[in-house]
């Protein structure tokens, strides 16, 4: 099925404005940075010029009353916003997937028919979820370096930081009866403390299907337009302190100070707006000869190995809802970086980064040789670029191994061999060697409850294919022996490999497990699957890890004093630290996307848009009857406007993944959106940002809202949040 960018409705009220401003080649409302909340000061002025209404001081501060202390960091890796004082949080659908699918079942297909609790008894805690609000920031640099020397030894220099950030974290820690942790910036030049509260007790609350929460799928992930309600539901609970506190039926909803107020006033373009978050990983002052490792060698293997696997698992989901179940989760993660790898190099490569990074490093190194003051900067490039060369040909096996063989689930799996193996050599010093055995086995039935065999298997063929033909003259023996005794046949020896493994079932390991001795380790170290795992981590053990990882240590001791130069350098540049998962905030405009000339579509979609690209037939695109129901009836309640439900928008905000369920700002610092994606080449943006294709997808608050009321039929939770309608 052709599917066409659509004209939305509401783009023909702005074109004008949005179609001149792209003709003149005008960029300047895209701001790039991700800055430090402590250092906001520094960015007032251009922030009150782009727009702007509140205090520096309302964003952060250290009296509580600041609103990072309505921001967390949601699980291991996304951001969620508190939406109401009884502690609720909005994030996105997909960081909230783990959580759905670990609740989900047959009888309760939460991704096919979403998840609302009709009240806080129904809300259900999600096992090992965490959120965690920072509530202050401090600069420690001047403890951890104190002393130390630009061009100490890494190794020595290491020694001294690590100790030192051990002390400070435990100082700080009792000081202040919160976590602590501190972490590096701009390379190890600066060294700042998170501090920190984390609370343990999260519950599921509101989750739309998939039909809404992953509306598009793989064919509009990193895309514009999009037309994907990708939001999801939480809430804190705490004890009767209002503390952090294990899961208990008699916690409370946490009582939170600081949440955000909801606009639902709407936006135009050009409208100043921020994203407050957690992006996680950025590398905007990278050299081009590491650069080059990212989108020539890193970023092409990874493509071509996971379109091999997500060919494998999407036949298989395909044909059996079960596997569906068990795979859905692990498809979307393995997806994302997919996709967004892609359009990284197409970005980069538009964009000829790799020039632009030479041509700047030629001014550098003119600066450096008239500049005498930093005499170890004139070597940095040379002794870069001859560290990149040599590691070209490790860093490409590499990634083959990690994107090929290890990521094999049967494989992944026979590593915890190497668990069971070390728990038989310290028998002697435990009690029971079978109880300590079952109890690590048991901690697998995780693994074993979304593992299919007979898909990985598929998956086994595939990617040993791979493998095979691009690292052929550095296969380890085993392979070369077992693929012979195979007669090369790659299906036949995955035959055999899974019909023997004790690891392709939960109930082959426990048989081992319930029967085993300090002595019977004959079938772990013997099994097909621990061999083929043994043999290629030894392989990368003895000739890949070594030398990357001196090749790593020798960048990283560069990098770091190239950061101190490059700021040398260029001493009136505001300089923004790369994205490390700890919080930021950025700001730009609503902003259309049209890099290549005029569009037929806007900075906004609507729900219209959505309907028109309703398949039946596709799992990807099949609206759900109900929204369609409403659509049809022009049933929107108050969040329509003049009979359009506006959808997801854009805008120039630099962000990152980790961003994904950042709150979208107003100049008021009030809710209009939930950041969810980024425009396909602008996921460049973490090597280098384009002002021109560089935008942030963010779902409007409105269409939020709307599901939660009409579709899930939910009002009670909007009742808890303070809707601000002029």
């Amino acid at each position: 099925m052709t599917r066409k960018r659509l004209l939305s409705p509401l783009y023909t009220v702005f074109s004008t404005v949005s179609l001149s401003i792209f003709a003149l080649g005008f960029s300047a409302s895209a701001k790039e940075g991700m800055w430090m909340p402590p250092k906001l000061k520094d960015q007032e002025r251009a922030m009150k010029e782009a727009g702007l209404q509140i205090a520096i001081d309302r964003i952060y501060n250290e009296k509580g009353t600041g609103l990072n202390n309505a921001i967390v960091l949601f699980g291991k890796g996304c951001t969620g916003e508190i939406i109401s004082p009884k502690g609720l949080i909005l994030t996105n659908h997909h960081c909230g997937y783990g959580s759905a699918q670990s609740l989900s079942s047959p009888e309760k297909d939460y991704f096919a028919n979403g998840f609302w609790a009709g009240n806080m008894s129904e809300e259900q805690p999600v096992k090992g979820l965490t959120v965690t609000f920072i509530r202050k920031i401090e600069n420690v640099t001047q403890k951890i370096t104190d002393g130390l020397a630009d061009t100490l030894n890494d190794k020595v220099r290491d020694s001294i930081v690590d100790a030192r950030i051990k002390s400070t974290e435990q100082e700080l820690g009792k000081a202040t009866g919160l976590d602590v942790n501190i972490k590096a910036f701009f390379k190890g030049n600066e060294y700042w403390a998170a501090i920190s509260e984390t609370f343990r007790d999260i519950r599921f609350v509101g989750f739309p299907p998939n039909g809404i929460g992953a509306f598009g799928g793989d064919v509009e992930n990193w895309a514009w337009p999009r037309h994907t309600g990708d939001f999801s539901i939480f809430r804190i609970y705490a004890g009767a302190d209002n503390k952090p506190a294990d899961y208990a039926a008699n916690n409370k909803p946490y009582d939170a100070d600081q949440y955000f107020n909801i606009n639902i006033n709407g936006y135009k373009e050009g409208d100043f707006t921020m994203v407050y978050g957690f992006p996680g990983t950025t590398n905007e002052y990278i050299s081009s000869f590491a650069l080059k490792h990212v989108y020539e060698i890193a970023d092409p293997i990874a493509i071509d190995a996971r379109t091999k696997k997500l060919d494998v698992w999407t036949k298989h989901m395909t044909e059996d809802r079960d596997i569906f179940l068990k795979y859905t989760s692990k498809r979307a993660g393995v997806a994302n970086g997919w996709k967004k790898w892609q359009g990284e190099v197409k970005g980069l490569k538009l964009n000829d980064v790799t020039t632009k990074k030479e041509t700047y490093e030629k001014r550098f190194q003119a600066w450096t040789r008239a500049d005498r003051n930093y005499p170890w900067a004139d070597s940095l490039l040379p002794k870069m670029q001859t560290a990149a060369g040599n590691a070209d040909k490790l860093v490409e096996e590499d990634q083959y191994l990690r994107e090929t063989v290890l990521a094999i689930e049967l494989i992944q799996q026979a590593a915890f061999t190497d668990r069971l193996l070390k728990v038989a050599r310290l028998e002697k010093h435990r009690v029971s060697f079978t109880d300590t055995v079952s109890k690590l086995v048991k901690a697998q039935e995780g693994f074993y409850k979304n593992y299919d065999a007979a898909t990985d298997k598929d998956v086994f063929a595939a990617l040993m294919k791979l493998y095979f033909s691009k690292c052929a003259s550095t296969l380890p023996e085993y392979y070369s022996t077992q693929y012979k005794e195979h007669k090369k046949k790659m299906e036949k020896w995955a035959d055999d490999v899974y019909a023997n493994s004790i690891f392709t079932s939960k109930e082959k390991l426990e048989e081992w497990a319930a029967k085993a001795g300090a002595a019977d380790t004959f079938v772990l170290i013997n099994d097909p699957a621990y061999m083929l795992y043994d043999a290629v981590n030894k392989e990368r053990e003895n000739n890949v890890s070594p030398g990357l990882t001196n090749y790593k240590t020798d960048m990283r001791y560069l990098e770091r004093l190239y950061m101190k130069a490059q700021m040398a350098h260029q001493s009136t540049r505001q300089f923004y630290p790369d994205a490390n998962l700890t919080l930021r905030l950025t700001y730009g405009k609503i902003q259309g996307l049209d890099p290549d000339g005029p569009a037929k579509y806007s900075y906004q979609t609507t729900l219209g848009e959505a309907v028109a690209l309703d398949d039946p037939e596709s799992d990807i695109f099949k609206v759900p009857a109900k929204l369609k129901e409403l659509y049809e009836k022009k049933d929107y309640g108050r969040w329509g406007v003049n009979g359009v439900m506006p959808l997801a928008f854009t805008a120039s905000n630099h962000t990152s993944g980790g961003n994904s369920g950042s709150p979208v700002l107003n100049a008021n610092g009030e809710l209009i959106g939930t950041n969810f994606d980024r425009a396909y080449e602008g996921t460049m943006s973490d090597y280098y940002f384009d002002p021109n294709r560089c935008r942030n997808i963010s779902v409007d608050i409105r269409y939020t809202l709307f599901i939660i009321d009409k579709f899930g039929g939910a009002g009670w939770l909007i009742d808890e949040m303070n809707i601000i309608k002029k």
